[in-house]
């Protein structure tokens, strides 16, 4: 195992990290189970049953653009620790009100949300943070154990959560839970994270996530693997958010019936991370996304129609590993195709699109249960699962790791005769090509390309022109916001961007160099009235050697 998949635990940082997040992922799990057990003997709602997988959910789809923003901004060590903290802080209160008789729906709904909300800042810190912890060839195989460590947790977390919820209550799984945070918060605590500093101070957190959904709207492969990772979440959350309902109505158990449902769902979760590796070495990423929600359809509906225990556990064995795949091929996907300086805002958005997927289709199907029962809403949920692949006629999946995303060192700061700050702008860039006019189609075809790259990285308002008067003249023409932000820009570029700009450099005629002007936009009321008004903003960096390639 170890010179597959389980590499990555030979470096001893990831491997105590990744042992102290099993033991919170457990206390998670267990936590879950007294949540909505607690639930069921409150009411005999469905809605409200399900609404414990929403509020644990939800916050990680509203939060999770915010939170990727803050991890790329800041210290992820640090924001891990203050997001653990908060889930520590929730868990011990939930415990205390518990354990002095004040526990009702809503209060399990609030603090459960409240837990959501530090699993939805810590989870954009963490996962950007894995790329740092290991070698990039060791990156897939990284990934996939953080879903072993939540997948183990869930096959013996949701048993072991229902023997203590079974002897001694709710209140036993909410300390657990507490308990159980303490290890995550030792180990980030200890760890000295290398923090290579920036010579730009950073970005607003406004600005932060406009770049953040930026890059991912101007990147059509992360766009594709966005759509159809909200898909599956809605259509398979049946299973996650039923779970309690599957166990009480159509098996008619109990606590640890409940458990051990949740337990056997895990256990296929983790069969299926365990041969993830296997799986991508042998098909493509949209063939394997197809086998994986049709596997996971079949294993819903054989639950739907089984009354006898074992039976449905060994679809819920099926069902977790087709689950498991399919969420992990979009996670690999996802962390190979982001360039680091935007990996966290790219994974929060991913875990928007599954949490939120989750978050909705557990409103939806629990309302279908409440309808038509929980039978009928695991067939209906069988069903779309069963029809997702079809996705694939128009959002086909990319191959994960085709591209080359890592980012390449900044280019030097061009020289500038004015005399400018780092929040003066707007910018304005102007660069000239002189093409052969048999080969302007072409040039045109690579210039589309050269616009989703400037406006990935910060750049709007781009455009290309041709000049009237001379049909060897084209110019592009772009904005940035500030001069910090024309700076940034420049330093985001990858490997293969750096190859397109110079693609396009080399159809430039001609003895003389392209022509590149960088102008400071002036619109009315942008300058000092007078000269001696003060100016606080930082001094600009000492300019450095003009560079045009890449501009």
């Amino acid at each position: 195992m170890l010179n597959g998949i389980g590499a990555p635990l030979r470096i001893p940082l990831f491997r105590r990290i990744w042992s102290a997040s099993l033991l919170s992922n457990l206390g998670l799990m267990i936590h879950g189970v007294g949540a909505a057990w607690a639930m069921t003997r409150m009411t005999s709602s469905a809605d409200m049953v399900a609404l414990v997988q929403t509020a644990l959910m939800l916050p990680v789809m509203l939060l999770a653009v915010t939170a990727g923003a803050v991890a790329d901004m800041f210290d992820r060590r640090i924001v891990g620790l203050l997001a653990m903290s908060l889930g520590l802080t929730s868990a011990a209160t939930l415990s205390v009100l518990t354990h002095l008789d004040l526990l009702t729906p809503n209060v399990i709904l609030i603090f459960t949300f409240l837990i959501g909300c530090a699993m939805a800042l810590f989870g954009p810190s963490w996962q950007a943070s894995v790329s740092e912890q290991v070698p990039p060839d060791t990156l897939p195989s990284a990934v996939a154990l953080n879903g072993i460590s939540y997948n183990i947790a869930r096959s013996f977390g949701p048993a072991l959560g229902g023997i203590i919820v079974a002897t001694a209550g709710a209140v036993a799984a909410f300390v657990c839970n507490a308990v159980l945070y303490l290890p995550l918060l030792v180990v980030f605590f200890l760890w000295r994270r290398d923090v290579e500093p920036s010579r730009l101070p950073p970005e607003r957190l406004g600005r932060a996530i406009v770049s953040g959904v930026r890059y991912i709207s101007h990147s059509p492969s992360l766009r594709i693997v966005l759509w159809r990772t909200l898909a599956t979440g809605i259509c398979g959350s049946s299973v996650l958010a039923l779970m309690a309902l599957i166990a009480r109505d159509l098996l008619g158990g109990g606590a640890q019936t409940f458990g051990m449902m949740l337990g056997a769902f895990g256990m296929g979760a983790v069969i299926g991370a365990l041969n993830i590796e296997t799986v991508r070495r042998f098909i493509t990423s949209e063939t394997a996304i197809r086998i994986s929600v049709v596997t996971m359809g079949l294993g819903l509906a054989i639950v739907a129609v089984s009354r006898a225990p074992v039976l449905t556990a060994a679809a819920l064995v099926v069902a977790g590993a087709g689950w498991m795949l399919a969420i992990t091929l979009f996670n690999i996907n996802i962390q190979l195709s982001a360039p680091r300086w935007v990996a966290g805002r790219a994974l929060a958005t991913f875990q928007a699109a599954i949490s939120g997927g989750i978050a909705m289709g557990s409103w939806f199907w629990g309302h279908i249960a409440d309808g038509f029962g929980t039978d009928y809403a695991l067939l209906f949920s069988a069903a779309a699962l069963l029809l997702t692949p079809l996705l694939g006629l128009w959002l086909r999946m990319p191959a994960a790791g085709s591209r080359d995303e890592q980012t390449v060192d900044p280019l030097a700061d061009p020289e500038v005769a004015l005399s400018i700050k780092g929040r003066s702008g707007p910018i304005v860039i102007e660069i000239e090509y002189r093409v052969d006019p048999q080969r302007a189609r072409e040039f045109y075809g690579v210039m589309q390309e050269v616009q989703a790259s400037r406006q990935r990285n910060g750049a709007y308002g781009w455009s290309i022109a041709r000049d009237l008067g001379d049909t060897h003249l084209w110019t592009e023409r772009y904005h940035c916001p500030t001069w910090n932000d024309f700076l940034r820009q420049r330093s985001r570029a990858t490997r293969l961007e750096r190859q397109l700009f110079q693609t396009a450099s080399d159809f430039h005629l001609g003895i003389e160099p392209i022509r590149v002007r960088r102008m400071l936009e002036r619109p009315f009321g942008s300058v000092r009235w007078k000269d001696e008004t003060p100016d606080r903003a930082p001094d600009l960096l000492p300019a450095q050697a003009n560079v045009v390639s890449g501009v």
